[in-house]
């Protein structure tokens, strides 16, 4: 199966490296976006052209792909089920939630200069961050791609409602299954409470498990593209 790989804010598709790595010898294609404006050297790009990059992923996927977003980027994941919920095989969001509609994409930090860079690593201290050495720390940091107002302040729009047909994986990094369930039971992931299928899994890791759990996170991925083919067969 194709995997969609949409990294969050302030990262390349070269941080699915490691992961993509380890999902070919699983029998998948991986396939990791460098987004518009987080890598291709567009400052200017928006919100509307990073969906138009997913899509065009999802469009040239062979058959349903699974399609991974990675904290902000689990709204971009959440976007494509929405605008093509009958190509998805099913939609993989990594520690983060999708934005409802009508809310802006990822207004978090500051902006300087019509961009928003990385706000350094006091906003991640604790849980987001427990497993980074300095080092890692040291080399996310240099890596981070400075996120275009256009993208952060964009506004999501959800229009379809076959998007809550899509199944959903929520993969809990720094927070646990039994808390997101909590979240999503208490009204505030309004989109996932409606969502007829969410599966969750859990992996020990911080925020960012692609760098410091990547074979770990490949096999979670395998495993949910297995579990959703198999129900797709049980189905037809």
């Amino acid at each position: 199966m194709d995997i969609v790989l949409i990294g969050g804010l302030w990262l390349s598709g070269s941080v699915w490296d490691d992961v993509a790595a380890a999902l070919e010898p699983l029998g998948h294609r991986a396939v990791p976006l460098t987004l518009p404006g987080q890598g291709d050297g567009a400052a200017a790009a928006t919100l509307d052209d990073q969906v138009a990059a997913v899509l065009a992923a999802v469009d040239a996927a062979s058959g349903r792909p699974l399609v991974v977003g990675h904290s902000a980027a689990c709204t971009l994941a959440w976007l494509a089920a929405d605008r093509r919920p009958e190509r998805l095989a099913a939609a993989v969001l990594i520690g983060g939630f999708p934005s409802a509609d009508g809310r802006p994409y990822a207004d978090f930090f500051e902006v300087r200069d019509e961009v928003m860079p990385f706000p350094g690593w006091e906003p991640f201290e604790g849980p987001d961050a427990a497993d980074l050495d300095e080092a890692a720390r040291r080399s996310l940091a240099a890596a981070a791609i400075p996120v275009p107002e256009g993208v952060a302040k964009g506004v999501v729009r959800l229009t379809d409602e076959r998007r809550f047909d899509v199944p959903v994986v929520v993969v809990c990094p720094e927070f646990t299954p039994a808390q997101a369930r909590e979240w999503i039971d208490g009204g505030d992931v309004p989109e996932l409470a409606r969502a007829e299928h969410v599966d969750f899994t859990d992996i020990d890791s911080g925020h960012w498990p692609m760098l410091t759990r990547p074979a770990e996170l490949a096999r979670i991925l395998a495993e949910a593209a297995s579990t959703v083919e198999t129900r797709a067969q049980s189905t037809a």
